[in-house]
């Protein structure tokens, strides 16, 4: 398994030289029916997620197609919520870049938005027809380059690079996009209580990127101020939000999931919340996707590009005048301690929750 770390380093010294060096495909655009699609997608769970829409608009134009994705070990997951998926590679596992590499597609695309390593193994595999963002050298790889707005909502970017397809749509969709499998939702029904008819609000104290955790204390008031009106908490997270839940339980009447379920287990019980409260992070956007109510915090991230559309998401955030200070992907070490977020206050946090529980109940 290559690291990510890595990944970023041979892109940062190397993407940049083999996109220019490269000569640009010249091949004509292929049949109107493609057999095989691969789409290319690096990074985390939230680009993952919000990428769905396209598959399943790619699966409804092409009904035929399979669709292949080259994925990262940190996001392949969330792919497991999107049915119509023929396989799942991993582009940090050499010998599975290696196979898609030998695979022959009619169409790739390259759903990165700036580094360019994804954008020249797009143009490495064998296919007449490659789409990609045109954000930096990498536009010479596609015979289909697509502009790129560093501030439009996620899904719709993405729905953009099917346009050289002619698909159909090409709007936002409403409502959520995301399926949980059987098999997940099965396996929580011991880890939530069913016949508890209370709302239930799940929080999620984690972020990939220190800057966008609102900290354990403020999430532990939340959950008291819940279970003071009678809700049900629970407190969901991986290994590395362990410790934080743990101390947002202490002594506390919840359900502390932490590092105890898979991401597809993790959807099933987000499936199941009344709310989900959570910074700007891979689990807020499952919970979009799978059409729940969210209180998000934002603060470093761009809100315009990630925040919850509708009037089922509260979204908070201070506007600062630093923020959102995310740029091409890079998040910058805050040297104001991340004061976007912490004058979100607990009480905002709670009332929204109260808003939101009041509108699903009216």
């Amino acid at each position: 398994m290559i690291k990510t770390s890595l990944l970023k380093i041979v892109d940062r010294w190397f993407g940049a030289g083999f996109a220019q060096l490269l000569p640009p495909p010249s091949a004509p655009f292929p049949n109107a029916q493609p057999e095989a699609i691969l789409l290319i997608r690096p990074g985390g769970i939230g680009d993952a997620v919000h990428l769905v829409p396209a598959i399943q608009t790619l699966n409804q134009a092409f009904p035929q197609s399979a669709i292949d994705i080259l994925a990262e070990r940190r996001n392949a997951g969330a792919f497991a919520l999107c049915p119509g998926i023929r396989r799942v590679y991993l582009y940090d596992r050499p010998g599975q870049l290696l196979q898609v590499l030998r695979n022959c597609y009619d169409v790739v695309i390259d759903t990165e938005q700036w580094h360019r390593l994804s954008a020249v193994v797009a143009r490495l595999i064998r296919a007449p027809a490659k789409v990609g963002y045109a954000t930096n050298e990498r536009a010479r790889m596609f015979t289909h380059a697509v502009p790129y707005n560093h501030i439009d909502y996620e899904v719709t970017s993405f729905l953009r690079l099917l346009e050289p397809l002619d698909t159909t749509e090409t709007a936002p969709p409403t409502g959520g996009w995301l399926e949980v499998p059987a098999a997940a939702r099965q396996a929580v029904q011991t880890l939530v209580a069913a016949d508890d008819q209370s709302p239930l609000v799940v929080l999620f104290p984690g972020a990939s990127i220190a800057e966008r955790r609102w900290g354990g204390e403020r999430f532990r008031a939340v959950a008291q101020a819940c279970l003071e009106c009678d809700l049900q908490v629970a407190v969901i997270g991986g290994e590395g939000e362990y410790q934080e839940a743990e101390q947002i339980a202490a002594g506390l009447p919840l359900i502390n999931l932490a590092g105890q379920t898979s991401l597809a287990e993790t959807a099933a019980v987000l499936e199941r919340a009344a709310v989900v409260v959570s910074g700007d992070s891979g689990i807020l956007h499952i919970a979009v996707g799978l059409d729940r109510p969210t209180v998000s915090l934002f603060g470093s991230g761009i809100a315009a590009k990630w925040a919850p559309r509708g009037p089922q998401h509260v979204v908070l955030n201070k506007g600062l005048p630093c923020s959102p200070c995310t740029r091409f992907g890079y998040t910058p070490p805050c040297p104001y301690g991340t004061r976007c977020l912490k004058e979100i206050s607990v009480d905002e946090v709670t009332q929204a929750i109260e808003t939101l529980i009041g509108k699903r109940e009216s």
